[in-house]
C-alpha cells in the first residue's frame, strides 16, 4: 500500500525513451545570464540545476533560437546554430541530469517580432506580410518555411547532442508557431494557411522532422494556445482542433493560453497574475485531454498547491502539472509535497516581481527567496561562522528573515517586536483574497524561526535600555515605517490604508482614495470587489507603480474592469463632512476618505540603536521603504555573513 499523499502527482511517467520521476515539470523560463555569443553562464547553468535539486521531473531551459539570423527576438538567448557554446550546454544538462531531471531546450522563433528589441538588426519573417513597429516584415516563401522547419530539427539535434533529454516547441504566446495556426493571424491562402489542417501544417512538420532526426524516443513537448482568449482570435475549440492535428506527432501538447498580435489584452491570463485563481488555465487542458489519445497533456498557469495538482492528475484533467514562478519561489515544491511538507511550502504570490525585474535588471529576483538568482553565490565556500548573540529589532518581512537566516547559521538569536503579532503592517492585508499566499508566506517564516531555535519576544520594543541590557555581539534594526499622513487629513475624519484593509466593513459605499501607489490602488481593488464605489486622487500625473510596472499592469486592469475612477493632477485641499475638495474647484462625495500617501522609515528609532552593540545593520524600511524582494535580500545578505568576517 502507497504511504504517499499524492500518488497520482508522484508517479513516474515513461514518455518515448524518457523517464519523468513525477508529474510536475519546471515550465520554460529564460534567463539573461547568457553571453552575447549564445552561451549560458555558470550563472544560468546553477540557476537550473537548483530546480532539479529540488525535486522537479523535468526542467526547461527557455528562450532558446533556432534562427540567428530571422528567429532572434532579444540579445541574451541561447543559441543553437552555434558549436562553440557545445561545452556549457553539455554543463548545463548534465547539471540538470544528474540530480534526477529530465533537460530539455525550449526551441523557439520570435516571427515578426524577430530583431525588434534594443541591440538587435536583422530582418523579420512571419505566414504574412505586414508592418511592426515601423518595420516592414516580410511573408515566409515556402522555401523559408521548409528550412525553418530544418532548423528547428537541427537545434533539436544538437540539444541531444549537448546532453538534453528533450526538446520543448513554444508554439504559444505569440511566436511564430501560434503565428501560423492563428486565423486572424494567418491569412494565407496556399497550403500553409487557411483551415485548421493546413495552419497547424507548420508545427506538426517540425514535430515529424524532430523524431526524423533525433529518432522517435527522443520526446518533443510542444506549448500550444488551448485558447486565444481573445474575441478576434480563436477560442477552445480552435484550441482542441490544433490538438488534435498534433496528436501523435507531438510526445506532449502543453497547453497555455494567450493571443497573437499587438496590444491584445492577455497577459495577465497568460502569465496568471494575483487576481486569477489558482490553476485558473486548467480547464483549457481539461477541455483538450478527452479529444488526444496518443500524446500526453500538460497544463501550465498559477499551480501551487499539491492538492490541487493531485487532483488534476487524478480525475485525468492532464498528465503533466508545469510551474515556473511557483518553482522560483520554492524550487523544493515537488520534494516537499512528496514528503508530506506541504506547510513548508514557500507559496508564490504572483506579484510579478521575478518577471519584472528580469525585464528591467535581467535576473530572476523572487520577492519571498532571497536565494533564487543567488545559487552560484551560495555555492562558494564561506568561513567558518563564529557563533555570535545575535538581537533582531522588529518582526516585520525583513526581520523574520534575517532571524531565520543567523539561526540557520549558528547564531543564537532573539527576535523582538513591539507588537503583539509578527509580520509588521503587511499583515493588514491578510483577509484580502488576491493577497492569501503573502499571509501564508508570514506565516511559514514564523514556523520556520520557531523551528530554527529562534527566541520570539513580542510587546517588547527594542529601546537603546534594553539593548544595553542584553549585550548582544549583534544587533540588526528592521523596525519598518510608518504611514504618512497628509498634513490635510491631520484632524479630519480620513482614515489610513492600514485601517481601510483591517475593516473594510466600516468603509462608507463612496469611498476616496488618496494617492496612485500601488497600496492605494490596490486597496482599490479590494474595495470595489467587495461591491463599493470607489474613487482614486492622485496629486501627479499619473500612478506610482511601485517599479514593478508588469504588477501595476494587472492591477490598472482591475481598475477598468471594476469601474474605479482615477483623477490625476488632483491636490485636495479640504475633507468636509460628506466631500473631498480639491484645488481645481471640483469635489467628490464620499462617506470614507482613506490617505495612501506612502511612508516614512522609521530611521531615528533604528540609528539609535548603533551603539549599542559591537556589530549593527539597518535592513528593510527603516533604511529605505522598499518592497518585499528589498526587504528579504537585505535581510538574508546581512545574516548569512554575520560571525564570518
Amino acid at each position: 500500500m502507497s504511504i504517499m499523499r499524492y500518488p497520482h502527482l508522484f508517479e513516474p511517467l515513461k514518455v518515448g525513451d524518457a523517464i519523468f520521476r513525477n508529474r510536475i515539470f519546471s515550465s520554460p523560463t529564460g534567463h539573461m545570464a547568457v553571453d552575447l555569443d549564445g552561451t549560458p553562464s555558470e550563472y544560468a547553468v546553477e540557476y537550473y540545476a537548483r530546480k532539479a535539486k529540488g525535486g522537479a521531473a523535468s526542467v526547461a531551459i527557455g528562450e532558446c533560437n533556432v534562427d540567428r539570423l530571422r528567429g532572434k527576438r532579444g540579445m541574451r538567448h541561447i543559441d543553437l546554430q552555434s558549436s562553440t557554446n557545445h561545452f556549457m550546454l553539455n554543463r548545463l544538462s548534465s547539471a540538470i541530469s544528474r540530480h534526477g531531471a529530465v533537460a530539455s531546450l525550449e526551441l523557439q522563433h520570435a516571427g515578426y517580432t524577430a530583431n525588434s528589441l534594443p541591440g538587435t538588426s536583422g530582418p523579420a519573417y512571419s505566414p504574412v506580410e505586414m508592418e511592426y513597429q515601423g518595420k516592414h516584415v516580410e511573408a515566409m516563401s515556402e522555401e523559408m518555411i521548409l528550412e525553418t522547419i530544418d532548423l528547428f530539427a537541427e537545434a533539436a539535434a544538437y540539444a541531444k547532442k549537448c546532453g538534453f533529454g528533450m526538446v520543448t516547441l513554444h508554439g504559444a504566446h505569440g511566436w511564430l508557431i501560434q503565428q501560423f495556426y492563428s486565423p486572424s493571424f494567418n491569412t494565407r491562402s496556399d497550403r500553409w494557411g487557411g483551415s485548421e489542417e493546413n495552419r497547424a501544417r507548420f508545427a506538426v512538420a517540425i514535430c515529424d522532422a524532430i523524431h526524423k532526426k533525433c529518432g522517435r524516443g527522443f520526446p518533443v513537448e510542444i506549448r500550444i494556445g488551448g485558447s486565444e482568449i481573445d474575441p478576434s482570435g480563436y477560442d477552445v475549440d480552435g484550441g482542441i482542433a490544433f490538438a488534435r492535428q498534433l496528436d501523435g506527432h507531438a510526445d506532449i501538447i502543453h497547453v497555455s493560453v494567450g493571443a497573437v498580435g499587438v496590444g491584445k489584452d492577455t497577459f495577465d491570463r497568460t502569465h496568471p497574475s494575483m487576481f486569477y485563481a489558482d490553476g485558473c488555465n486548467v480547464e483549457f487542458a481539461a477541455a483538450i485531454k478527452p479529444h488526444v489519445k496518443e500524446s500526453k497533456v500538460a497544463t501550465v498557469g498559477a499551480l501551487i498547491e499539491p492538492a490541487h495538482m493531485e487532483e488534476i492528475i487524478a480525475t485525468g484533467q492532464a498528465d503533466i502539472v508545469e510551474a515556473a514562478r511557483a518553482l522560483i519561489c520554492d524550487p523544493d515544491l515537488p520534494n516537499k509535497a512528496r514528503r508530506g511538507q506541504e506547510d513548508d511550502i514557500r507559496r508564490c504570490m504572483r506579484c510579478y516581481t521575478c518577471f519584472n525585474l528580469l525585464m528591467s535588471r535581467g535576473d530572476f529576483f523572487c520577492a519571498l527567496n532571497p536565494e533564487n538568482s543567488r545559487e552560484q553565490e551560495i555555492q562558494q565556500a564561506l568561513p567558518p561562522v563564529e557563533p555570535k548573540n545575535v538581537l533582531v529589532a522588529g518582526g516585520g518581512i525583513a526581520g523574520l528573515q534575517a532571524a531565520l537566516t543567523a539561526a540557520q547559521q549558528g547564531h543564537r538569536v532573539t527576535l523582538c517586536e513591539k507588537g503583539g503579532h509578527l509580520g509588521g503592517a503587511i499583515t493588514c492585508e491578510k483577509d484580502v483574497p488576491f493577497k492569501k499566499n503573502l499571509d501564508k508566506y508570514i506565516h511559514r517564516q514564523v514556523r520556520e524561526c520557531a523551528r530554527a531555535g529562534v527566541e520570539i519576544r513580542l510587546n517588547t520594543e527594542v529601546t537603546p535600555a534594553l539593548a544595553e541590557a542584553m549585550r548582544p555581539d549583534v544587533i540588526i534594526a528592521a523596525l519598518g515605517s510608518e504611514a504618512a499622513v497628509p498634513g490635510v487629513c491631520r484632524g479630519t475624519r480620513a482614515i489610513g490604508a492600514e485601517e481601510a484593509y483591517r475593516q473594510p466593513e466600516h468603509c462608507g459605499q463612496k469611498t476616496v482614495i488618496l494617492g496612485g501607489g500601488l497600496v492605494g490602488t490596490e486597496l482599490a481593488v479590494y474595495l470595489a470587489g467587495m461591491g463599493k464605489d470607489v474613487t482614486i486622487l492622485e496629486m501627479s500625473d499619473q500612478y506610482n507603480d511601485g517599479g514593478n510596472g508588469m504588477h501595476f499592469g494587472s492591477v490598472r486592469r482591475q481598475l477598468k474592469a471594476l469601474g474605479v475612477v482615477t483623477h490625476f493632477n488632483s491636490q485636495v485641499t479640504a475633507i468636509e463632512e460628506d466631500c473631498v475638495r480639491c484645488a481645481d474647484g471640483s469635489t467628490y462625495a464620499a462617506d470614507t476618505v482613506v490617505y495612501a500617501a506612502g511612508r516614512a522609515p522609521r530611521a531615528d528609532a533604528a540609528i539609535a540603536l548603533h551603539a549599542m552593540a559591537p556589530e549593527f545593520h539597518q535592513i528593510g524600511d527603516c533604511r529605505s521603504v522598499g518592497n518585499i524582494q528589498a526587504a528579504t535580500s537585505q535581510a538574508w545578505s546581512v545574516a548569512r555573513l554575520i560571525g564570518r568576517y
